[in-house]
């Protein structure tokens, strides 16, 4: 089982494989796709725009990827990827999930950094074991808003916002906030991955 690590340069990727490796899986780390990959994990912090960019070359290989079946986590702004636009600025995600990526409308101070809690809605494999009120932690100032709202898997609540925090449907999950540095919940949502790849 090879879980693959897209490295378009858009954050520090120590965190994510050291997360994944503590499982038992040493990842691959790669600037694009291959096809040892029976898992793909797409995490990255930063803009939207530059994102999109990053992704224009990859862009029918990371489509085909997930018409394939294999499962795909994007994690933050791997996760706002998988929408169409984003008001961050000019680009194009994927379109795997209509809808776009907005700034917060929060009360509270932008960006929303540290510790905050998950609403679970609905139980697909990668929430399993992860109960209401745990902490993950975030890193962001933009979260996805989604056309169909079946694809929203948990919400978190950020003074007056609460904005989707995990989404997902069939292989295809997105966490806004980085399971990499939460802890033992983190450690959950990562480890009902693995198990995702091995079924």
């Amino acid at each position: 089982m090879r879980i693959g690590i897209l490295d378009l340069g858009l954050s520090n990727l120590f965190s994510i494989r050291a997360a994944v490796a503590r499982l038992g899986v040493e990842p691959l780390v790669e600037p694009r796709l291959n096809r040892e990959m029976d898992a793909l994990i797409f995490p990255g912090v930063g803009n939207f725009s530059e994102a999109s960019s990053r992704i224009e070359g990859l862009r029918e290989e990371l489509l085909d990827y997930i018409r394939s079946g294999r499962p795909y986590l994007g994690i933050c702004l791997g996760m706002q990827v998988l929408f169409e636009e984003s008001e961050e600025g000019p680009g194009r995600g994927l379109g795997v999930y209509g809808g776009r990526v907005t700034l917060l409308r929060s009360r509270g101070k932008i960006p929303h950094m540290g510790w905050n809690t998950l609403i679970p809605l609905k139980y697909l494999p990668i929430l399993e074991g992860v109960e209401p009120g745990e902490w993950v932690y975030f890193m962001h100032s933009y979260a996805p808003r989604p056309l169909d709202e079946s694809i929203v898997l948990a919400l978190t609540d950020y003074n007056g916002d609460q904005f989707p925090s995990v989404v997902g449907r069939e292989h295809v999950y997105g966490t806004q906030f980085h399971p990499e540095k939460s802890g033992q919940t983190g450690r959950k949502i990562l480890s009902n991955f693995v198990r995702l790849t091995k079924r």
